[in-house]
């Protein structure tokens, strides 16, 4: 049921970020009355129509917590350690607050190189909407255990922005321990300047400036969240970074109350995806029949009985060239089978594909929202 204090947000997707800062409240321990009230105000939002996914950092910070503060060397198995130690509590602190208001959660732990692969960059994708199908509500977090290089300052901010993107989110929150982004140290200058608003094609570049003080006590800084809020952005995505101790921040975000540093979109999630299909070349192509045909130039998807024949050799998320019976090519996408797969559906039902591959993607071969028309 739809909260009177909360707009309907009729299924928009929000991506929040919490970052170490926010979660222990500047002290060495994981604060329970800040994440329980964040816990709170997520739910809220889910309640009134939102699908919202949660990137939490911790895991480390948790995991020094349960060793009772050891002394280590500050390299990268050290941190690898703590983090196996600290996320599956993490986990499981986040899966009690949660059940408190009934609310399912699921564990998802992503690397770098998971979504630089396209093939598991659907795969990630798909786990996600298929959870936030169900309602249930994704955790998110930088495999940390066995990343190397990743683990170094704001990966999770970077990585918050890449989940906004992997699953086209309306707005992305970055809770930090500031109320937003200052042209100047709030700390060191009381008379510092927030920046309420950006909404140009470019972040100015005393804005890079600014946030290259790295003021708040995050572990990135603000410069990290500068930059996962400028790809996200350049994603589709509404982005605000907002003080996370802030009272009822996520609902005055989603109220778009003036709280936080908000960014404007500079395209939609839909341009985004059609610049990426456009931008590079192809890895095979397909020949659909002139009812296929037909039903793309009305915006439809293309579904096996419409193939005709498939050459070139290409995996599931790759760019495929669409052509008419003539040869011509008409449109591109991203398809959601291999070739071999696609020839074996050629004229086939959707009913059909899983009886004859083993394994079922979808009922489409190229689905509408990864199809342009040329």
């Amino acid at each position: 049921m739809a909260r009177p204090d909360i707009p309907n947000l009729n299924e928009i997707i929000i991506v929040v970020k919490l970052g170490t800062s926010t979660l222990t409240d500047g002290t060495p321990y994981l604060s329970q009355s800040r994440m329980v009230n964040l816990v709170h105000q997520m739910v809220d939002l889910l309640e009134s129509g939102a699908k919202v996914l949660l990137v939490s950092s911790g895991a480390i910070t948790y995991g020094r917590e349960m060793l009772e503060f050891p002394h280590l060397p500050k390299d990268i198995p050290a941190k690898q350690m703590l983090a196996a130690v600290g996320q599956p509590r993490l986990m499981d602190l986040w899966g009690k607050l949660f059940a408190i208001y009934n609310q399912n959660v699921a564990q998802v732990l992503l690397t770098r190189s998971d979504l630089r692969s396209r093939s598991s960059y659907l795969n990630a994708r798909n786990t996600l909407q298929a959870l936030l199908n169900q309602d249930v509500i994704p955790i998110i977090n930088e495999n940390d255990t066995v990343a190397t290089e990743e683990i170094r300052v704001g990966d999770n901010d970077n990585l918050s922005a890449l989940v906004a993107n992997l699953v086209d989110a309306d707005l992305l929150v970055l809770l930090t321990d500031q109320e937003g982004l200052f042209l100047d140290d709030p700390r060191k200058n009381p008379q510092a300047e927030l920046v309420p608003l950006v909404d140009s094609l470019d972040i100015e570049p005393e804005l890079w400036e600014a946030a290259g003080d790295s003021f708040d006590l995050g572990v990135g800084g603000m410069i990290t969240k500068l930059q996962s809020a400028d790809l996200a952005r350049r994603s589709g995505s509404t982005v605000v970074i907002a003080y996370g101790a802030a009272p009822d921040v996520l609902k005055r975000i989603v109220r778009e109350e003036q709280v936080g540093t908000r960014f404007t979109p500079t395209s939609s999630a839909v341009e985004s995806r059609k610049r990426f299909i456009l931008s590079g070349g192809t890895s095979g192509c397909i020949t659909v029949d002139t009812g296929a045909a037909n039903a793309l130039a009305r915006r439809g998807s293309l579904l096996p009985v419409g193939l005709i024949e498939v050459s070139g050799e290409f995996e599931r998320g790759e760019t495929l060239s669409v052509c008419r019976e003539d040869g011509s090519e008409f449109a591109r996408g991203l398809v959601n089978y291999n070739n071999v797969d696609c020839i074996k559906l050629c004229g086939r039902q959707s009913s059909d594909i899983e009886s004859i591959l083993g394994y079922f993607f979808g009922d489409e071969i190229i689905h509408r929202n990864n199809l342009v028309l040329l």
